[in-house]
């Protein structure tokens, strides 16, 4: 026992003393397989620094007794009820003063990370007076706040600037991003980089020996947070956010960089006053509740798979856009596959677009081989035997699916699984012949398949529901949110995105031009416009989807989405309803003094949103939160809204539908309420 803590049980913290004096605490948070940052946790700190300032030791190491990382961050449920309770700043005055302490200490202190050292942790570490890393791949250091719609609150941002320069430190915030053990050490985050076995004896090493950071560091760490370089470029930053975040949707790095440039040059604990000031006031905006509760609709979108998906073989029929990249990425995330058409040039094509995410993803040149090689050609569709799982991924039409089930079926292995990349088609129709059906799904990805994080997994009445699992971990094995939805027309997403391009649809006809009508989507927080977005998607994927669609909801298709011209199709083609180049849209200029008719955003928005009440009624997806989560990730509807559900609740259902009907008195029926609007969970409060 150490001097001082007799009689002292802890939790979570463990002390012990080394043959050099150096005292090493290791968190271990009891009954939790990651550490987190709770109250309870700070607490305990608090405690234990109380009594190693009154006898200080030659030195004090930080370090993580769990295997899995350093620390998470924050402990965010709990968060979650201190907005609730309205305790946020007690909070966070709390773990700045903890973390305060840690930096008066009247020894040395040093933080040994290894793993994950995100959030809170990463303040814990920048409290120290150095910092020590693992070169593990594991190790990866950030302060990721702004991503949940506020920024570092417990000392992150009122040190970092200091240490690595303002620019370095800025970066970091705003973007989120972490960073390597060896990408910390060349900003001056991090003092040493060692392996792992190493990582307590050089951290005591330093706690013992210090060092002096050189000049360079010092002087920037000074020069750019004077007052004249906080004048100079804050603005700069915010010119910089502004290109991807509007401060009405974000505010957060907005907040950060005003922040900065107000106190950025005061004292430690005026800059601590102001950094929890503005981050108390970050949390209580809708913005930061909605970012939160998005984070663990991700964590419970993960959870829905485990590990065991017993696929290690994959086999692909379809080298167009979608089945090629589906291919690619599968082989990026470590599985064997196979990849199937009628022609060896289409095959080609897919190889090709497959080299170039692979140069792009895989950093390491000496690796991208092995990656390349998991990736095969199979004209004969030798591959149908050894797959575990088979993906369909060829056109739009029930009749030419039928038919390579047909093939492809008794060739299967006995546990294998058959599915289908469907984007709308019900899978009733799809299953007709097919001899198990237990074994038959829906693996519906997004394009770019690179960068769309969701994958609809459509369920029928005759699915085995372990095969939902099996396809569960498969998602997450590929780094991909699973939704399970029903496997009617359109499944979720495009379902309920189908009415809303619909509408723009209808407005082009009109004549408003395309880039009022982006921009109006833009403004209410949508990734991209409409217009841009049927260019993207592609004219004839718009119309066979449309052709789906259009009979089941009772939709009308415009012109521009009923017809198609060759090679007029959108995005890869460089000509749909805009011309593209260098793949960009080129929109044309609006004319001089045209304004945009009052009612454009309601127009496109209310479709949206009243088809999803609708899904959501069909029991298309379990739940709301389920149908949020779907809608975010495969749509890109504006996160800080929270989902439909969310915004539904957060604007209010009579509203809404007053709305709806004036938009239905003046345009038609498309825009009568659909069913559902009556469902108590729409006037629920805002989670």
């Amino acid at each position: 026992m150490l001097p001082g803590f007799d009689g002292l049980r802890f939790s979570h913290w463990q002390a012990a003393q080394r043959d050099d004096g150096v005292v090493v605490l290791s968190l271990d948070r009891q009954d939790a397989p990651v550490n987190a940052l709770s109250q309870d946790v700070l607490i305990e700190l608090d405690d234990i620094l109380e009594r190693l300032a009154i006898d200080p030791p030659k030195g004090v190491v930080f370090r993580s007794a769990k295997p899995s990382g350093f620390i998470a961050g924050a402990d965010l449920k709990e968060f979650q009820e201190f907005d609730r309770k309205g305790t946020v700043n007690d909070a966070i005055r709390r773990g700045q003063a903890v973390f305060q302490k840690v930096a008066e200490l009247p020894c040395p202190t040093v933080a040994a990370i290894h793993g994950f050292c995100m959030g809170g942790g990463t303040e814990l570490a920048l409290a120290c007076d150095y910092r020590v890393a693992s070169n593990d791949p594991s190790t990866r250091i950030g302060l990721p706040e702004v991503k949940l719609g506020i920024f570092p609150g417990w000392g992150g941002s009122a040190r970092l600037p200091r240490l690595v320069g303002a620019p370095a430190a800025m970066d970091m915030m705003l973007t989120g991003r972490t960073l390597s053990a060896s990408a910390a050490r060349g900003i001056g985050l991090v003092d040493k980089v060692v392996e792992p076995a190493l990582l307590e004896d050089a951290a005591a090493a330093l706690a013992l020996k210090g060092l002096q950071r050189p000049f360079g560091q010092r002087f920037k760490g000074w020069a750019t947070n004077t007052w004249l370089a906080r004048k100079i470029l804050a603005p700069q930053m915010a010119k910089q956010v502004a290109r991807k975040a509007r401060k009405e949707h974000y505010p957060a790095p907005y907040a950060l960089i005003s922040t900065w440039e107000r106190s950025g040059g005061a004292g430690i604990q005026a800059r601590l006053d102001a950094e929890r000031r503005a981050v108390v006031k970050l949390a209580a905006s809708p913005t930061a509740r909605n970012l939160i509760r998005i984070f663990f609709l991700t964590e419970r979108l993960k959870g829905l798979g485990g590990k065991d998906h017993g696929i290690s073989h994959v086999h692909v029929v379809g080298a167009g856009v979608m089945g090629g990249d589906i291919a690619a990425w599968s082989a990026y995330k470590g599985f064997n596959v196979t990849l199937q058409d009628r022609e060896q040039r289409f095959i080609d094509g897919a190889l090709g677009r497959a080299s170039e995410l692979f140069a792009k993803r895989v950093k390491d040149e000496s690796k991208r081989p092995a990656v390349a090689a998991r990736l095969q050609g199979d004209l004969a569709g030798d591959g149908v035997a050894k797959a575990d799982l088979v993906i369909e991924a060829i056109i739009e039409n029930p009749e030419a699916k039928r038919a390579l089930y047909e093939s492809i079926e008794p060739r299967l292995k006995a546990d294998a699984l058959l599915t289908t990349n469907t984007s709308s088609i019900p899978l009733d129709e799809l299953r007709e012949h097919i001899a198990r059906p237990d074994r038959f799904a829906g693996l519906h990805y997004f394009n770019p398949v690179a960068q769309m994080p969701l994958v609809e997994i459509v369920q029928h009445d005759r699915l085995d529901p372990a095969v939902v699992k099996r396809l569960a971990a498969f998602c997450k094995a590929l780094d991909k949110f699973p939704v399970p939805v029903a496997g009617t027309p359109g499944f979720l997403v495009n379902r309920v995105l189908f009415p809303y391009m619909l509408e723009a649809a209808h407005a082009w006809a009109e004549g408003i031009p395309g880039a009022v009508i982006d921009k109006a989507a833009v403004k209410f927080g949508m990734p991209m416009g409409p217009i841009e977005l049927i260019d993207t998607v592609g004219l004839d994927v718009a119309q066979g989807v449309g052709a789906e669609l259009s009979p089941f909801l009772g939709l009308q298709l415009p012109a521009a989405l009923s017809t198609v011209e060759p090679g007029k199709r959108g995005k890869k083609d460089g000509q749909g309803l805009y011309k593209w180049e260098n793949g960009k849209a080129v929109k044309p200029e609006v004319p001089q003094g045209y304004t945009a008719p009052s009612d454009l955003e309601d127009r496109l928005i209310l479709p949206l949103l009243n088809e999803a009440v609708a899904c959501l009624h069909d029991k298309v997806v379990a739940d709301a939160d389920l149908l949020d989560a779907g809608v975010i990730f495969g749509t890109g509807f504006a996160p800080f809204r929270g989902g439909p559900i969310q915004h539904i609740r957060a604007t209010g259902v009579d509203g809404l539908l007053e709305k709806l009907r004036t938009l239905q008195g003046r345009y038609g029926d498309r825009f009568a309420p659909r069913p559902g609007w009556d469902n108590p969970l729409l006037r629920q409060p805002p989670e």
